[in-house]
């Protein structure tokens, strides 16, 4: 009697654990899902990052009226904690906003994303940040409430190296990066991320940035990652310009056929899409995406196009720089509809949290401080989430292919 006593105590002890572990998603695949970039990068002065309103200023560090770098204001009514601005609403009242570094931050944002069916997110680590002992904190610490709030929410997650600011001599480093982290989180046991993508049998590490004109490193050097990073056991999504792929009956240059190579030689490619096209010129894109996916096809390679809300950096860069109107979701979803039409297996969402550059689809105010753009009017703060539900059960056809943007109940 006292051993029975003694079982069903061990059962009732460990079967909590047991259902933990059971719930979580084995992500072996990116096809058939939607997952979205997640910055990770806002501070404000009181969240013990010591990085000031990073993100957030404009020069000098200051965030007041007249200097910021920020065109959309996140909703903050669901947030545990945020953080008090000089910026205020119509009425006077103080505008309050969040920071990243919080990891009450991070689990809001995931429970988003339960909530309204996106799989998950590719976790960016800048390499001009992560470089620098701040930056590599802060973005450890981001990273770490993400695979926490991941296993919570059953939300893929994955890392993606942004190499925008590389230096060629970089490359060390960055397998470095991955290394520690490696170490850290043991991605291919999937103990201690088990939501953690992987994708032909290995996990995904993405790297963004190759191919870009300007740049103080080559695609030689972004081979030499992305070989290092394959050596290391994972599969590799390749982030590219928007036209990577050279025009049909024109000689490719020398960068470009080192560019397709590489390409060849990775799981996946994924073209940057953000701020090359409107509403009036997107259906202009489609046979370039079409072309994308042949070639793809042909040559043994994923693909996942980008769709992206609306664009927007006027308090960073000027009234007259680019604006692309997100026509109360008409625009988001023509990309979505379009990309899945063609037959895309996959989807890349930028962004989740960029509200830098007005593209983030998480809950943005419709209510705003001046010179910020608030969600249309009409619209609820979470419809560009909703949007990406919905799209994820076109794509799993789990609803019929709708070209119109669908009618919220």
């Amino acid at each position: 009697m006292k051993n029975k006593n003694r079982l069903f105590f061990v059962i009732i002890m460990i079967f909590p654990f047991i259902t933990i572990s059971a719930k979580n998603t084995k992500y072996n695949s990116y096809k058939g899902l939607i997952m979205a970039g997640y910055q990770g990068w806002f501070n404000a002065p009181d969240d013990g990052a010591g990085r000031g309103w990073y993100h957030y200023s404009g020069p000098k560090g200051r965030f007041e009226p007249g200097c910021c770098t920020i065109d959309m204001w996140p909703d903050v009514r669901e947030y545990e904690k945020v953080y008090k601005t000089k910026f205020v609403f119509d009425d006077g009242t103080p505008a309050y906003t969040f920071s990243s570094h919080d990891p009450s931050t991070v689990d809001t944002h995931f429970r988003w994303m339960k909530e309204y069916g996106l799989n998950g997110v590719f976790m960016q680590r800048f390499v001009n940040e992560v470089k620098g002992k701040s930056g590599k904190m802060h973005f450890n610490k981001v990273l770490d409430s993400a695979v926490s709030s991941a296993r919570k929410y059953d939300r893929a997650i994955c890392i993606m190296y942004d190499l925008s600011g590389m230096k060629k001599a970089d490359v060390d480093f960055v397998l470095s990066d991955l290394d520690e982290l490696d170490s850290t989180y043991k991605f291919k046991k999937r103990k201690k991320v088990p939501t953690y993508l992987f994708h032909n049998k290995k996990p995904l590490v993405a790297v963004w940035g190759v191919g870009f004109p300007g740049r103080s490193y080559d695609v030689e050097d972004a081979a030499k990652l992305v070989e290092g990073i394959q050596k290391r056991g994972y599969s590799v999504m390749l982030g590219t310009p928007a036209r990577w792929l050279p025009k049909e009956g024109k000689k490719p240059s020398a960068d470009q056929l080192k560019l397709l190579d590489l390409i060849k030689k990775c799981d996946i490619v994924m073209p940057w899409f953000v701020g090359w096209y409107n509403d009036k010129v997107y259906l202009n894109m489609q046979p370039i995406i079409a072309e994308h996916l042949d070639w793809c096809n042909k040559n043994g390679v994923d693909y996942a196009p980008l769709a992206f809300p609306g664009f927007s950096w006027k308090n960073m860069y000027g009234p007259n720089t680019t604006q692309i109107p997100r026509n109360k979701g008409d625009f988001f979803w023509a990309q979505l509809s379009g990309a899945i039409s063609m037959g895309a297996e996959m989807l890349y969402i930028a962004m989740f949290d960029e509200i830098d550059e007005g593209t983030a689809i998480f809950k943005c105010a419709t209510r705003v401080p001046e010179s910020f753009v608030p969600i249309e009017e009409g619209l609820q703060s979470d419809h560009y989430l909703w949007l990406v539900g919905e799209a994820g059960k076109m794509l799993r056809k789990e609803i019929p292919l709708s070209i119109s943007q669908p009618v919220r109940k």
